[in-house]
This record gives C-alpha cells, structure tokens and sequence, in this order.
C-alpha cells in the first residue's frame, strides 16, 4: 500500500511559477513509476508528465518545455516544477503511483494504483 500526498498548489499570476510536491510512504518508493496528471472542471483527468523508477520522463504536448518531473528516492518524493503558467494550466493536480510502471499505460489514469487527493493550481490572467 503506497500512500501520496501533494503540496505546493495555489494561485499564482499567468507567467509565474510553482513546484508541486507528492510525498509517498513506503520504503519501495524507488521500484514506482510516478505520475502527474491533472483535471479542469467539467473534463476528463489528463496526462501531465511521468518518471519511471529509472529516471526516464515524458510529457504531455501542452507542457513540454513548461514543467519538469522530478523524484528524490531518499526523500520519497516526487516534483512537478510548473513554469510559464498559463490560465489553461488551472486544474487539480494529482500524483499517481505505478509499481514498476513503464510504457504507454503511464499516460493513462487506468495505468496507476495508487492516487492522491490533489492539490489545487490556479493560474489568473
């Protein structure tokens, strides 16, 4: 059972800046893909960036170039730092946990276990 927490979301000016953090319980953080994805109201939950346990990253189009994952296995924590924000960016952000997750199925919800309870960011224009 793997536990996550998100941090970091707030409101913050188009062109500005934020770092979104998910803190995970368990001491097998390492052997986990990590996932960000987000949601807007009235949409369906989108892919945002993934890392895997080795450390390779993908992103969705809307924000290569904008946002970068990262992880710290010493601290069990995974990053998403969010720059040049938009007002489309406005969304909960989630953290998602896949064991050993590789591939495709990271760019989709349906590929994770574990979820946690999002953080709101909203971008004004």
């Amino acid at each position: 059972q793997v536990q996550l927490v998100e941090s970091g979301g707030g409101l913050v000016q188009a062109g500005g800046s934020l770092r979104l953090s998910c803190a995970a319980s368990g001491r097998t953080f390492s052997t986990y893909a990590m996932g960000w994805f987000r949601q807007a109201p009235g949409k369906e939950r989108e892919f945002v960036a993934a890392i895997t346990s080795g450390g390779s990253t993908n992103y969705a189009d809307s924000v290569k170039g904008r946002f970068t994952i990262s992880r710290d296995n010493a601290k069990n924590t995974v990053y998403l730092q969010m720059n040049s924000l938009k007002p489309e960016d406005t969304a909960v952000y989630y953290c998602a946990a896949d064991y050993l997750g590789y591939g495709s199925r990271l760019f989709r919800p349906t590929g994770y276990d574990y979820w946690g309870q999002g953080t709101q960011v909203t971008v004004s224009s």
